[in-house]
């Protein structure tokens, strides 16, 4: 199980607990936390939690996206909510260093991911949702494969305003039910 992009300088690998400090301070930064639908604080314990009712269950699969040159840690990409009996799961992922914004890796994470998905876990649909003001990420979801299945209007309720949500999906093209 390897996933890499040398050209992005990135390879994912699984998330341990050992990461969940880095991940709790980078979800919740306002660079990362401004993009995201549930906005509430992380703390140690809502992540541990989150490993021991989500990932450990098989519900979550969470990777850390790294670079290549220097194993340092990135960003997290993760797929939750998985349907296995009808072959899908919601994608999520969070570029947590900033040094790595802005330079494609987000892109190549998801192209990776995407990967991983379709061969390892045989999944069929990738879902994702993202507030339409995230130009930049929608962006890169298309890049990656992603397509635009709708346009939900003020369809959440975030610090008392309500947003619109692009819905998005990349399908398995190998796939077989």
């Amino acid at each position: 199980m390897e996933y890499r992009d040398e050209a992005a300088g990135i390879y994912l690998r699984l998330m341990t607990e050992e990461d969940t400090d880095r991940i709790v301070a980078w979800r919740n930064s306002d660079a990362v936390r401004k993009n995201f639908i549930y906005r509430r604080l992380f703390t140690r314990e809502s992540h541990e939690n989150w490993i021991r009712t989500k990932v450990k269950t098989g519900e979550v699969v969470q990777m850390i996206v790294c670079d290549i040159s220097t194993d340092t840690p990135l960003g997290s990409v993760y797929i939750r909510d998985i349907d296995r009996q009808n072959g899908k799961a919601e994608y999520g992922i969070f570029i947590g260093e900033a040094s790595a914004r802005g330079r494609g890796v987000g892109t190549a994470t998801a192209k990776l991911m995407l990967r991983y998905c379709f061969e390892e876990e045989n999944l069929h649909r990738i879902y994702l949702r993202a507030l339409s003001g995230n130009a930049a990420a929608i962006r890169s979801y298309e890049k990656a494969g992603f397509i635009r299945e709708g346009y939900l209007q003020d369809d959440v309720c975030i610090d008392g305003e309500y947003c619109d949500i692009v819905w998005m999906a990349a399908l398995n093209p190998h796939g077989k039910a």
